[in-house]
């Protein structure tokens, strides 16, 4: 059996694993149960080296009764478990917060399942039900782990050695654009869950009105609702696609409001995002269904990164300390890769020593997809936190 048990270690200030160069579990084949958890339905699946080995089981979630929705997921479960005569190693998925993650509880406001207000200790119930272990956390964080594990972290990494450049990157920021602005953390190689699974930008003032959040600005209802209020004459219904058609002259309608509508979205996401990359000197990716449009929202959001401030005396200072380069582009990427690394004489002696003064990060649109990337994500999560805990 094929483990990347040489790929974990553990940190020793918190029980979340870290993956060590990139190393990633596309030929493990061990099998964690997954679960997509929609409002309307509940998709259950099976992932092994990273995809999935069965056709997907949909039921109702029927979130509004909590004896229903819980007979669901254990039918859907179930299903899964009985396809294969080896049992799943775990079960691991996203569910809406907010929850207290870690403890395995999903409760608070959730429009989707307000079953689950009052606080559902879900996770031990399903380990109780299945005798394996299950690890739930938040869509965005899983996005993120997914593609610092098979994603666009070990893409980028490979990329930048083939063109000769010698740094390996372990920071990564997943932002999905959709219904809202979700974001994961992965510092290390490790996935940042904070002290409360609670790492989030959505909340942050936005550029366009620092006494609205960022998020009324940076989803698809800003799109349509920016469209509306720029075309009155605009009618009812439209969605970002329908926009994104009408900024690309294929669907009748006001081409330059449709395109300023992108454009603002694109400004206040990179100017949240530019506050996230300084804390944290990461890379970026971007998932969602919104970036069929990056064409239209890319350029202000890189603008937004790339802007400077001033300092009292009027100093122009860069508002991302780092040259931000778009990594889709591959003459930007080569420039990345490379930075300015020079050879450096150590005084007084004859050795030399590379240099690279150039601080730098980039920013890609994600190749899985958010929805791939959240299934990796949990199971390279569930496995890498079994492997870290056999380690010990």
């Amino acid at each position: 059996m094929f483990r990347c048990l040489q790929a974990v270690d553990a940190c020793k200030h918190c029980d979340t694993p870290f993956i060590i160069n990139n190393i990633m579990y596309t030929h493990d084949d061990r099998i964690v149960a997954t679960l997509d958890a929609g409002g309307t339905n509940l998709v259950f699946g099976a992932m092994r080296g990273c995809e999935f080995i069965a056709d997907p089981v949909t039921i109702p979630s029927c979130g509004d009764n909590l004896d229903r929705c819980m007979e669901s997921i254990v039918n859907g479960f179930t299903t899964i478990f009985n396809l294969y005569e080896e049992k799943p190693t775990a079960i691991s998925f996203a569910f809406p917060g907010p929850a207290s993650y870690k403890e395995g509880i999903v409760g608070g406001y959730l429009p989707n399942f307000p079953a689950f207000r009052d606080g559902v200790a879900l996770g031990p119930f399903l380990e109780e039900k299945f005798g394996v272990p299950v690890f739930i956390n938040n869509d965005g964080d899983l996005f993120a782990f997914g593609e610092a594990t098979a994603g666009i972290m070990p893409e980028i990494n490979s990329k930048v050695a083939a063109l000769g450049g010698s740094r390996v990157y372990r920071n990564l920021l997943g932002y999905t654009f959709g219904t809202g602005f979700g974001i994961g953390e992965v510092i290390d190689g490790r996935l940042n869950l904070g002290n409360n699974s609670c790492v989030e930008t959505f909340c942050i003032p936005s550029s366009v009105d620092n006494s609205i959040m960022a998020e009324d600005y940076v989803a698809i209802r800003a799109i349509v609702r920016e469209y509306a209020r720029l075309e009155p004459a605009a009618p009812q219904g439209l969605t970002p696609k329908d926009i994104c058609d009408i900024a690309d002259g294929k669907r009748e309608g006001n081409s330059e409001a449709a395109r300023e509508s992108f454009r603002i979205f694109g400004a206040a996401a990179g100017d949240a995002m530019a506050t996230a990359v300084t804390l944290t000197d990461s890379l970026l990716v971007i998932g969602g269904g919104l970036t069929g449009a990056a064409r239209h929202f890319m350029p202000s959001l890189l603008q937004a990164l790339r802007s400077t401030v001033k300092t009292i005396n009027g100093e122009q200072v860069k508002r991302v300390q780092m040259e931000v380069f778009d990594l889709d582009d591959d003459e930007q990427l080569g420039r990345f890769a490379l930075g300015d690394a020079r050879l450096l004489k150590v005084y007084g002696s004859e050795r030399t020593v590379t240099y690279d003064p150039m601080k730098r990060t980039g920013i890609a649109i994600s190749k899985l997809g958010a929805s791939k990337a959240i299934s990796i994500g949990a199971y390279t999560y569930a496995l890498s936190q079994l492997d870290a805990a056999q380690a010990e």
